[in-house]
């Protein structure tokens, strides 16, 4: 886990590290440093920076599975903003079971924005925050799981974006 500083140095980035650079840069804007921890039963959570704009939700994330990157901020409540990456989060492990939204600024004079060392202690207070249970109809998950089976036999080294809501994302 590294901070924004040594992301630029390094120029690569997983998704928590792509949420803290995102809370850097757009703190500089006026927008609080917001994260979104997506809870997954497989223990693979997905880490969003999400932002309000004219009361709307919407996220910048980044992923290697396209459905999983940010989305416009068109959502009226986070609960609808997590929905929208259900679909897209499910693959051979995943599915959602949760979020908890934190502001960086309750890590006090922690620096999370340059610090040259490990940021672990944003990963600890990520998992320590509480979790909203997002409850989803079995049905739905095997439908979505089947599709991303047959997809990925069709197409190995592609990520699906077959998903009705692809015009909420931000490409």
């Amino acid at each position: 886990m590294r901070s924004f500083r040594e992301v630029v140095k390094r120029n690569e980035v997983h998704c928590l590290e792509a949420a803290v650079a995102a809370a850097v840069i757009l703190e500089q804007h006026g927008y609080p440093p917001l994260l979104l921890d997506i809870e997954s039963v497989d223990l693979l959570d997905h880490v969003l920076f999400v932002f309000q704009k004219n009361g709307l939700w919407g996220s910048i994330a980044r992923s290697r599975d396209t459905g999983l990157h940010g989305r416009k901020p068109v959502f009226r409540t986070l609960r609808q903003l997590v929905w929208s990456y259900f679909d897209p989060y499910i693959d051979r492990t995943g599915r959602i079971k949760g979020y908890g939204l934190t502001s960086l600024y309750d890590l006090d004079k922690y620096d999370w924005r340059f610090s040259a060392r490990n940021m672990h202690k944003i990963e600890d207070h990520l998992r320590a925050i509480p979790h909203r249970m997002l409850r989803s109809s079995d049905r739905r998950y095997e439908f979505w799981h089947e599709r991303y089976y047959k997809f990925k036999r069709r197409f190995p080294d592609k990520s699906p974006v077959y998903y009705n809501n692809r015009r909420e994302w931000m490409l």
